[in-house]
């Protein structure tokens, strides 16, 4: 049997839990990493963190068009092996490897240039503009590593394979997480090298995460195969490939330019809004990695059940995966505001960013339950390959709702102005687009 006829024949429940628990635990693992992360990195000053801040928005930018490519050639793949299209699904597979290969490059000639540019938009302060951009120039020159591993992810997931994917998070962050302390404060012949010391590590575990999955990927028995000799690219699969990627980037992207606008409102105010809006990031994670994972275990079951048009099946699976995402949402806004203290003291605040940052983890975690349900929207217009609704969606909330808002309570509320944003925002949004979801399923299907 292949790989990815259980998707046709297991019970929902067995399959979509097999398929999303090794990249829910992966994705918890990463969380954990990106907390531990900024943890030491906290422990250098205030400063390295602020300057952690002002980049976070430029690898959100990375991922996000690492995500493009990756997402679009997963699900594409996952309706190729649903229609039983092998031969066609191995071109997708390597058209997206070549795609990927290009975005790297560009992506490592603007580290090379550009990098320092971008910070002084924000600060003219040395330390600041020494420290970010050393950082973030480490991290684009040398991504090579996140964007493989990303695609080589959800091409395996898009036949069912989420346990080598979930290994190879796994190594890159526990590795991570070895090597930040020893880079960032130094060990025995290894120089403390402060924020340089988190980018090195950083991509240390890109590689070794990478190298891992390309071994297996070469060795284990699959449905899909990269065939590069004698293969042309075709504008077709191209626009196949983005016509489902290029909403899924942007709307990455957008939320990474209006994090850079937010940042530049906060820093108006004050910038120890910019270090409480970085700690809340790397906090909402540990909540929403894990609705991520759901989310790549979904995905392909959902695109899998479009392609064979199982329409029973595809409902059933959505109703699972939209209740498990809104428990694990409203689990973690509630210990958000039980335990808002310990999580922020994690690290090492002031006492006055102690107080600024409860109020933007208090605050924005109302948003939780709406943001379920916009992620699970996101989930179904991937899947019924109409990703330019969420785009739509993003640009609803991004432009026309989130950043006007944060602006104008800004001006009434101060920093909580803007936290305020969030969660009326994400309201906003559900209200919008639940009724278009549901009506463009029961159009896909012939159900209307």
């Amino acid at each position: 049997m292949r790989q990815s006829d259980k998707m046709a024949n297991w019970s929902i429940p067995k399959l979509l839990y097999s398929m999303s628990i090794p990249a829910v635990f992966s994705m918890f693992v990463q969380a954990m990493y990106n907390i531990v992360d900024t943890i030491y990195v906290s422990q250098i000053s205030e400063d390295a963190l602020f300057s952690i801040g002002l980049v976070f928005p430029v690898q959100m930018l990375l991922i996000s068009i690492a995500l493009g490519t990756s997402v679009g050639s997963g699900s594409l793949i996952a309706r190729r092996l649903g229609a039983k299209n092998y031969e066609e699904a191995n071109k997708v597979a390597t058209t997206g490897l070549v795609l990927t290969t290009i975005n790297y490059i560009v992506i490592a000639l603007a580290g090379f240039m550009l990098t320092k540019q971008f910070v002084m938009l924000f600060t003219s302060r040395d330390v600041i503009v020494t420290m970010a951009s050393d950082y973030l120039s480490i991290v684009m020159i040398f991504s090579v590593g996140m964007f493989m591993a990303i695609y080589f992810e959800r091409v395996l997931q898009s036949q069912g394979n989420m346990i080598v994917p979930m290994l190879s998070q796994l190594i890159g962050a526990v590795i991570n997480i070895i090597l930040d302390p020893l880079f960032i404060f130094g060990f025995g012949f290894i120089p403390a090298l402060g924020i340089k010391g988190a980018a090195i590590a950083t991509i240390t575990a890109q590689f070794a995460s990478v190298v891992f999955m390309q071994v297996v990927f070469w060795k284990i028995k699959k449905d899909v195969h990269i065939e590069l000799k004698g293969f042309q690219l075709q504008w077709k699969r191209i626009k196949d490939i983005y016509s489902i990627g290029i909403p899924v980037a942007f709307i990455s992207a957008l939320s990474s330019v209006a994090i850079t606008i937010v940042n530049g409102l906060l820093i108006s105010i004050s910038e120890l809004g910019v270090n409480a809006l970085s700690i809340y990031f790397k906090l909402q994670s540990f909540v929403f990695m894990p609705c991520f994972g759901f989310n790549q275990g979904t995905l392909p079951i959902l695109s899998y059940s479009y392609g064979a048009k199982d329409y029973h099946r595809y409902i059933k699976t959505f109703r699972l995966y939209v209740t498990t995402t809104i428990s694990i949402t409203l689990l973690g806004a509630l210990m958000f505001w039980l335990h808002t203290d310990f999580f922020i003291n994690l690290f090492h605040p002031s006492q006055e960013l102690l107080v600024i940052t409860r109020d933007t983890l208090r605050i924005i975690s109302l948003c939780y339950f709406f943001y379920a349900l916009s992620i699970a929207m996101g989930t179904i217009f991937q899947s019924l390959g109409i990703g330019v609704y969420s785009m739509y969606m993003a640009i609803l909330r991004q432009v026309i709702l989130l950043l006007p808002l944060a602006y104008l309570l800004s001006h009434f509320f101060g920093l909580t102005g803007v936290w305020m944003a969030y969660p009326i925002t994400e309201a906003v949004i559900c209200m919008v687009f639940v009724p278009i979801c549901i009506k463009n399923v029961k159009m896909k299907f012939n159900r209307a």
